[in-house]
């Protein structure tokens, strides 16, 4: 959606279609025109390659998913095709020799200080083949505005910078047997009481009971990305789960406290840490709250992280934009799908 919303932006008459399963959550909030199937794109692979024969795409982005099937009947139709990947065995799977060779762009919605290097091996494989090395772009955001920020923080009450923002990912985690958003609203919550600054708390779209009642904090159903990146760029810290937003508030420079809220999320919060980006802690509902008063205190005293990071684009849009822009001139001035 992020990037379709920015093609759409950069290019207006391009005609952009998705392709989602009818039992998806979010299938009927799709504002682009969407094909829904009866089970998810990857197991639906003739409809899929028909809605491909008809629709004759330039491009085709898989988002870590797809058979190689549907990839070579992109290939073959034409379309240049971008597989994205975000962890490892994605990776791996983007890398196979089948996959490789009817694959334009790999690109992995992770840095590569989280992810780590490919091998040797898979290096010489696709240099064999004439493919290049998967492009680590990192985490894919739509950049802050001024406007939206505003609206946001003239809705909710607060002011730039004196907040803290609580956020475990979707809101459907479980840590053992206990919702994450649920330990995650009752830190906002002590936090409060224990520094008196505004804790604001997101439950995300998943969240399965209706919002608790928590006095003196701020609670916020579900955002989309536009305005959860805003409210995140506004806030003076955040707490985290280690998804795709722990790497969108360290390319946003934020103080963060990560916390691992599901078995794949510790390796990467460990690399994040040793690179002295974040501070980290268990989910456990007492060590959360020490934690963020250790946080908020290294706030107020100035005493941030030295983000090693910071000169460089963490952004993955910029990146996944200049590629297709890429792309989209290697096509011509024919009109883009």
């Amino acid at each position: 959606m992020i990037i379709a919303d920015e093609v759409k932006r950069l290019w207006p008459s391009a005609e952009i279609k998705f392709i989602l399963s009818q039992q998806a959550p979010y299938a009927a909030q799709c504002p682009y025109p969407a094909v829904l199937l009866e089970d998810t794109p990857t197991k639906q692979v003739k409809a899929v390659n028909q809605i491909m024969s008809d629709y004759l795409p330039d491009i085709v982005l898989f988002d870590a998913s797809g058979r190689k099937s549907q990839l070579v009947h992109a290939h073959k139709l034409g379309a240049k095709v971008i597989f994205l990947s975000q962890h490892k065995r994605k990776r791996s799977r983007g890398m196979k020799i089948g996959r490789a060779l009817v694959t334009d762009c790999h690109w992995v919605v992770q840095p590569e200080f989280v992810i780590g290097p490919i091998s040797w091996l898979d290096r010489l494989k696709l240099k064999l083949i004439n493919k290049p090395a998967p492009l680590n772009i990192g985490p894919v955001f739509t950049q802050p505005d001024a406007s939206t920020q505003a609206a946001l923080l003239a809705q909710y009450q607060l002011t730039n910078n004196e907040f803290v923002l609580f956020n475990a990912g979707s809101g459907g985690h479980k840590v053992n047997g206990e919702l994450a958003a649920d330990i995650f609203a009752q830190a906002a919550h002590e936090s409060y009481k224990a520094s008196g600054i505004t804790s604001v708390m997101v439950f995300g779209p998943n969240y399965p009971k209706s919002l608790p009642n928590l006095a003196g904090i701020i609670l916020i159903s579900q955002l989309d990305n536009q305005q959860f990146i805003n409210l995140l760029a506004a806030s003076m810290a955040a707490v985290l789960g280690g998804g795709d937003t722990l790497l969108q508030a360290i390319a946003l420079h934020k103080a963060i406290l990560a916390v691992p809220i599901s078995k794949d999320q510790s390796n990467r919060i460990a690399a994040c840490k040793l690179k002295q980006l974040v501070m980290a802690c268990t989910a456990e509902s007492s060590e959360i709250q020490d934690a963020v008063k250790a946080l908020i205190k290294k706030v107020e005293n100035n005493d941030g992280y030295e983000l090693q990071c910071k000169a460089s684009d963490l952004n993955g849009l910029n990146v996944a934009i200049r590629e297709i822009h890429n792309v989209y001139d290697r096509l011509g001035d024919k009109s883009c799908g």
